[in-house]
C-alpha cells in the first residue's frame, strides 16, 4: 500500500477521506490524517448551533478510523521534507508520504489594532473558541463583533443565544458586502436590527480599549463614537494557512493560498492542496461546496480517475439570525451591460434582484433577501436563458419556476455538485424517493435546501408516494383523522365498511385505535377500542421479555415527596420488583405478572400517584432541572413550567411518543434540545424548540420562537402538539414530520406562530377538550369490574401465577430467569444469585 498523509481534519480533509475510502476497492492507499485539534472532523458550517444546545458529538461528521485509516488528533504538522517525502509533527512523530494532501483550511484574521489581544477579545472558528466565548458571557452584558458578513452575522447571534446585546460594526456601507448589493443590505439591516442587534456600518474599528481590570472595556470607532463591549469577536475575514506550503518551498499566491492546478496538485508532485488553504486560477475559495468538490476531484485522481477542477459555484443560502439570505451566480452584475430586475419590498421584508444579460434573455446571478425560496430553481439557470418574465419569477404572485423548466446540466445540490441530469438518471434506475435520491446522489445530504426540489423532480418523472396507511385504507393517516372528525365516527368497524376493505391488520388497527384516541373516544378499553390496541395499550403497562409488565408511575417534573418515594420503595418490595430510575426523571418498576397490575396500582393510586403512559403514544415525561428554585445560574423556573406542562398535556394520544423538558438556564441541563418540544429559559421568558428525537436517527430540536411569557408559550404548544397529532403520518416522529413538511420548520412557525391557516382557535379549542376531560387510565380501570376481568393470566385460575415466568437475583434485585417448560414446577429462585 502506498502511504497518503492528509494534514487538517477538517471538513474538506474528511470528505476526501471518505471519498476515496469509497473509491479505494484496489486497497492502494493506506491514509493517515493528522488534526490539531482535540476532536475528529465536525461541522464547522453549522458551528453556531452549538451555542443553540447542540453537543460536540451532535456536530461530529464521524470518526474515521478503520482499516486502512488513521487518525491523529491533538497533533500538529510543523514541517514538510520534500526531499525525503515526510511530515513531521510537534510530538517528534515522523510520517513517510508518497503522495502529501494540504487541507490545512484557514485562520481567522485579526486586524493589528491597539488592544486586540486584551483578555475577552475572541475569534469564532472553533469548538474551543465558542467555549471561551461563553466563559467570558457569564459576566458581560454587551458584546460587539467586528465585521458584518456572514461569520460576523453568525457571531452576533451566538452573543444573542449567550445573553449578551450584540453590536456589529462593519466597514462597508451595508452588511455582507461580499455576497449582496447595498439595497438587499440596507433591508438585511432593518431586519437584523428589529431582532435586536445594533448594527454600526461605515466606520472603522480603531482600537480596543481596557478597563479597569485589564480586559477588553469598550471599542474606539473612526468617527469618534466608542461602543461599550464586555467582549469583542473579530470576525473580518480568513486567510490561508500556508505557512507548512511556504516553509517547504510551495507557490503561494501573492495574497496567500498554496497555489495548485486543476489537478488539485501543487508546484510538487507528490503534495496537493484542498479546500481554504488552496488558490486556483486565481481564487481562493471560503465555502464548503468549492472543497467538497476538490475533495471529490482528488480522490478521482487518487484511484487513477482524470476528474479536473475548473472552478465552483459560489453560490449560498443562509439563514442569519432567522432571515433568509441567498445570493448566486454574478449577483453585483459586474458583467458588461448586466441589466437589473428588482423587487424591493420593505414593508414586507423582502427584497430580490435578478441580474441579466444585455440583451436581457440569459440569467446571471441574483440575490435573494428576507424570502429565499425562489433560491432553489433559480440558482441552476444561472448561464441559461430565462424561461418566462423575470418579474414573475422573484414577485410573490408571480407564476414561479418548476424543476421541468431546468437543463439536465442544472446543478441541483450545489454542496455535492448533483445535476438535474444525475438525479433523472438515479430515477431511471429505480431510485423512487427522496431517501433513496440521497442515497444514490448525495444529493439532499448536507445543507438539505436541495430536498423540495428532489421531491419535485419524482413529480415530474410520474412518480407519487403512496399515502395509503395500509392495504385495507388508501387513505394516509391524516385523511382518516379528518375523515373520523367530519363523520362522528367511533369504531374501527364503523370506520373500515364505509371507507376500507378486509378487516383490518395490526398497521390500521392501532392506528385508528390511537386517532379515536387522540380524538377524545373515552378510555381505551372501552368497547370495540380495547380490541385493536398494541399489547402494550391493552393493559396499559409496558410488556417485558420474560411476559411481565412494567409499571410506571407519573412524577411530574421529577419533583417527588418523601412520602411517595416511600410508597414507590414498599410496593417494589412487596411484590418484588426490580426498580429502576430511567432517563425521564421516573421511577420504572419491572416484572408484575399480568394479574399483579391491578394490586400493583391501587397502592399507588391511593398513594396519589397516575398512569406515567411508558405505554402509549402519548405524552411520557417532562423532564426538567430544578431551575430557580435551587440553582445559582437558573433564570427561571423550571419545575414549575415542567409539572404545569406535563399535567396539562398527560394522556394526549399522538402518532408517535413525545417527550418534553424543561431547562433554567442555556446550560441545558434537562437536555431540552433532545426533545419533541423542549423549553429553555432565557432572562426575560422561555424559548421553544421543536423536533428533537432520539432513537436510531438523533435530531435537535430547533427553535420555534423565543423570549415567550408562559401563557403564549403554552398555547404555542397547545397549537403544534395539535398540529402534529392532525398531520402527522402512521408512528412518524416529530422531527421527521416536521422535515417532510412542505417549507419545513419555517412552515410550522406561519402556522403555529401567525396562524398562517386560520385554525389556531381550533387548535386550542381541541387541546382544552382533552385537558378537560383527561382521566387517569388507571383508576378507571380499578373502578370498572369488566376492565378489571381481563387482567387474569388464567380464566379459570384467576389468582395463579403463569408458571413459564421466572425470575434470578443480579445485584440484589429480581431479573428474568430462564423461561420454565408448560407443566413444570417454576424455580425458587428469588433469593439465589447469579454471582
Amino acid at each position: 500500500m502506498e502511504e497518503l498523509v492528509v494534514i487538517g481534519n477538517g471538513m474538506v480533509g474528511h470528505r476526501l477521506v471518505e471519498a476515496l475510502r469509497d473509491r479505494d476497492t484496489a486497497h492502494h492507499w493506506h491514509i493517515t490524517v493528522v488534526g490539531e485539534e482535540p476532536r475528529t472532523a465536525y461541522d464547522r458550517v453549522a458551528l453556531s448551533t452549538y451555542l443553540d444546545g447542540a453537543s460536540a458529538q451532535d456536530l461530529s461528521l464521524g470518526d474515521l478510523r478503520g482499516p486502512g485509516v488513521d487518525v491523529h488528533v491533538c497533533e500538529q504538522a510543523t514541517a514538510i521534507d520534500r526531499a525525503a517525502r515526510t511530515v513531521t509533527t510537534a510530538s517528534g512523530r515522523v510520517l513517510p508520504y508518497d503522495r502529501l494532501v494540504l487541507a490545512t483550511g484557514s485562520t481567522p484574521f485579526v486586524p493589528p489594532i491597539p488592544g486586540h489581544d486584551l483578555p475577552g477579545c475572541h475569534v469564532y472558528r472553533t469548538i474551543e473558541d465558542l467555549d471561551g466565548l461563553t466563559a467570558d458571557a457569564e459576566n458581560a452584558k454587551t458584546g460587539v463583533v467586528i465585521g458584518g458578513g456572514l461569520l460576523g452575522l453568525e457571531a452576533a447571534n451566538a452573543l444573542r443565544l449567550l445573553g449578551v446585546s450584540a453590536h456589529v460594526v462593519e466597514l462597508a456601507p451595508h452588511l455582507m458586502p461580499a455576497q449582496i448589493d447595498q439595497g438587499a443590505g440596507a433591508l438585511l439591516q432593518n431586519l437584523v436590527t428589529d431582532l435586536g442587534v445594533n448594527v454600526h456600518t461605515g466606520t472603522a474599528s480603531t482600537a480596543v480599549q481596557a478597563g479597569p481590570d485589564g480586559r477588553a472595556a469598550r471599542l474606539a470607532l473612526a468617527d469618534g463614537n466608542h461602543l461599550d463591549a464586555d467582549m469583542v469577536v473579530f470576525s473580518v475575514g480568513i486567510r490561508p494557512r500556508d505557512d507548512l506550503a511556504r516553509d517547504a518551498g510551495l507557490t503561494v499566491g501573492e495574497r496567500g493560498g498554496i497555489v495548485i492546478d486543476d489537478t488539485c496538485t501543487t508546484s510538487d508532485a507528490h503534495i496537493h492542496a484542498i479546500g481554504e488553504a488552496a488558490h486556483h486560477r486565481g481564487t481562493v475559495y471560503g465555502l464548503i461546496a468549492p472543497g467538497n468538490a476538490m475533495a471529490e476531484v482528488l480522490a478521482d485522481r487518487l484511484v487513477g480517475g482524470a476528474a479536473t477542477f475548473t472552478g465552483a459555484d459560489t453560490s449560498t443560502k443562509l439563514k442569519l439570525l432567522g432571515v433568509d439570505v441567498a445570493s448566486f451566480g454574478d449577483a453585483h452584475g459586474r458583467a458588461p451591460g448586466a441589466l437589473d430586475v428588482v423587487v424591493n419590498d420593505a414593508a414586507s421584508g423582502r427584497y430580490a434582484k435578478l441580474v441579466l444579460s444585455d440583451d436581457a434573455t440569459t440569467l446571471l446571478g441574483g440575490i435573494l433577501v428576507g424570502d429565499a425560496s425562489a433560491y432553489a430553481t433559480l440558482r441552476p439557470l444561472v448561464g441559461s436563458p430565462l424561461p418566462g418574465d423575470p418579474l414573475a419569477l422573484i414577485t410573490p404572485d408571480g407564476e414561479g419556476l418548476s424543476t421541468d423548466a431546468l437543463p439536465d446540466s442544472a446543478q441541483i445540490c450545489s454542496c455535492n455538485a448533483v445535476t438535474k441530469g444525475e438525479v433523472s438518471e438515479a430515477i431511471s434506475c429505480g431510485a423512487h424517493d427522496v431517501a433513496e435520491l440521497k442515497s444514490c446522489t448525495r444529493a439532499g445530504t448536507t445543507c438539505g435546501s436541495c430536498v423540495p426540489m428532489l421531491k419535485q423532480i419524482l413529480t415530474q418523472a410520474g412518480i407519487t408516494q403512496s399515502k395509503a396507511l395500509c392495504e385495507h385504507f388508501t387513505q394516509s393517516r391524516t385523511e382518516l383523522l379528518e375523515i373520523i372528525r367530519a363523520t362522528g365516527t367511533t369504531t374501527f368497524s364503523a370506520l373500515i365498511d364505509a371507507h376500507g376493505t378486509g378487516h383490518g391488520c395490526d398497521i390500521c388497527k392501532p392506528a385508528v385505535a390511537s386517532i379515536l384516541a387522540s380524538l377524545g373516544g373515552g378510555h381505551i378499553l372501552d368497547g370495540e377500542t380495547a380490541t385493536l390496541q398494541d399489547t402494550n395499550d391493552r393493559y396499559l403497562a409496558n410488556l417485558q421479555r420474560n411476559g411481565t409488565y412494567s409499571v410506571v408511575p407519573r412524577i411530574p417534573g421529577g419533583e417527588i415527596t418523601p412520602d411517595k418515594l416511600i410508597v414507590i420503595g414498599e410496593v417494589a418490595r412487596d411484590f418484588d420488583l426490580y426498580t429502576k430510575i430511567t432517563g425521564g426523571q421516573r421511577i420504572d418498576l419491572f416484572g408484575a405478572r399480568l394479574e399483579q397490575l391491578p394490586a400493583i396500582w391501587t397502592r399507588l393510586v391511593e398513594a396519589g400517584f397516575e398512569s406515567g403512559h411508558a405505554y402509549g403514544k402519548s405524552l411520557r415525561t417532562v423532564k426538567s432541572c430544578v431551575g430557580t428554585t435551587w440553582c445559582r445560574y437558573g433564570v427561571q423556573d423550571s419545575v414549575g413550567l415542567a409539572i404545569r406542562l406535563e399535567e396539562r398535556y398527560r394522556g394526549l394520544r399522538s402518532p408517535h411518543k413525545l417527550k418534553s423538558a424543561v431547562s433554567g438556564c442555556a446550560r441545558e441541563c434537562a437536555e431540552a434540545r433532545g426533545k419533541d418540544f423542549g423549553i429553555i429559559a432565557t432572562e426575560t421568558g422561555w424559548n421553544l424548540y421543536v423536533g428533537g428525537n432520539g432513537g436510531f436517527t438523533p435530531r435537535h430540536a430547533q427553535l420555534l420562537a423565543g423570549d415567550l411569557d408562559e401563557d403564549t408559550l403554552i398555547r404555542y404548544i397547545d397549537r403544534f402538539l395539535m398540529f402534529y397529532i392532525r398531520t402527522a403520518d402512521r408512528l412518524q416522529r416529530t422531527a421527521p414530520w416536521i422535515e417532510a413538511m412542505e417549507g419545513g420548520l419555517d412552515h410550522l412557525r406561519e402556522v403555529v406562530v401567525n396562524d398562517s391557516l386560520g385554525i389556531a382557535q381550533e387548535l386550542e379549542e381541541a387541546m382544552a377538550q382533552h385537558v378537560d376531560s383527561y382521566t387517569d387510565e388507571w383508576a378507571a380501570v380499578l373502578n370498572d369490574p369488566d376492565k378489571l376481568a381481563r387482567f387474569e393470566s388464567f380464566t379459570n385460575a384467576p389468582t395463579t401465577p403463569d408458571p413459564t415466568i421466572s425470575f434470578t437475583t443480579t445485584r440484589d434485585q429480581p431479573v428474568p430467569g430462564a423461561p420454565t417448560p408448560l407443566g413444570m414446577p417454576t424455580p425458587r429462585t428469588s433469593k439465589e444469585s447469579t454471582r
